[in-house]
């Protein structure tokens, strides 16, 4: 009788389990897949909020990694430049590198300046820093160079003397067309507010390869123009196998500035525009603007 009672209850337990096995092999098979929502933006967060991870600091006359008097930093959720730690300036400009080049994007930053500027630093640099677009690869800028080709968007914070426009435009290293003609003015204002004390400003530009980058600031546009490409000055030193002026630039590295004035990032991400153009496709965007078919997933 023990005997029977005993398979009784083992028979029991073996439907039990094959009931929950069943039960969650169900459950994992009707689990309904995400939705893809073609208009849903995913902006990538360049900067985390907690540390510098993905980026890459390169100073003037120091090798490349070498982080000079922890300039840049993460403290308060922030991504600050900071001179507390410098007695004097001497020409040490430094860039802060994001770990891989994009082509086509929407790129946005919020910004804030703070302080006063390290002892030493130029005029012009007195609230100044910039988000530096279509680099070559950092490793290969010299050791002395003090800025890297690019196409930079200057941000300016105001100084409470009258108009100080932000999200300009300067070129080191670099031309750009403006309404069809070429244009190597080195810095060029945009049409923006002036921006005084420490206000947060968020900037955004728009960048299609070489066929248009566009500046933006409250949404609206404040300067736009096409075919950035090699060429000009306002780069020193640099290696003229990676300098050949005319060269189109299609895509690079971004970096963030620091050019001797003390300043916050609060926010630094980007909307990829290039991806999946079909529609049949499972990660298909609406927004994006330059096709890779190698992206699509089923």
């Amino acid at each position: 009788m023990a005997a029977v009672r005993l398979r009784h209850l083992c028979a029991i337990a073996l439907i039990s389990s094959c009931l929950a096995a069943a039960s969650a092999a169900c459950g994992t098979a009707q689990a309904p897949a995400p939705a893809n929502d073609p208009d849903a933006r995913e902006w990538i967060q360049l900067f985390n909020g907690r540390d510098l991870e993905g980026w890459t600091p390169k100073f003037s006359k120091h090798p490349l990694g070498e982080n000079l008097h922890d300039t840049f930093r993460v403290q308060d959720g922030q991504l600050q430049v900071r001179y507390d730690n410098w007695t004097t300036f001497d020409g040490e400009f430094g860039h802060l590198f994001y770990a891989r080049p994009y082509s086509y994007y929407r790129l946005a930053a919020e910004y804030r300046f703070v302080g006063t500027q390290v002892p030493g630093g130029p005029e012009w640099a007195i609230r100044n820093n910039g988000l530096m677009l279509h680099s070559p690869d950092p490793k290969t800028m010299l050791r002395d160079q003090d800025f890297p080709i690019s196409i930079e968007v200057q941000l300016l914070g105001g100084l409470g003397s009258g108009p100080r426009t932000t999200a300009n435009l300067c070129t080191p290293g670099s031309n750009v067309v403006m309404n069809g003609v070429l244009h190597t003015d080195h810095c060029t204002n945009s049409t923006s507010a002036t921006y005084d004390g420490d206000q947060w400003v968020r900037v955004e530009v728009e960048v299609h390869g070489d066929e248009l980058i566009r500046h933006i600031i409250d949404g609206q546009t404040v300067l736009e123009y096409t075919k950035p490409q090699m060429g000009g000055g306002a780069v020193d030193p640099v290696d003229p196998a990676i300098k050949i002026d005319g060269t189109p630039m299609t895509s690079g590295f971004i970096s963030i500035q620091a050019e001797t004035a003390p300043a916050d990032f609060r926010k630094i991400e980007l909307l990829d525009l290039e991806g999946c153009t079909d529609p049949a496709a499972s990660n298909y965007k609406r927004y994006y603007v330059k096709s890779n078919p190698a992206a699509c997933r089923p």
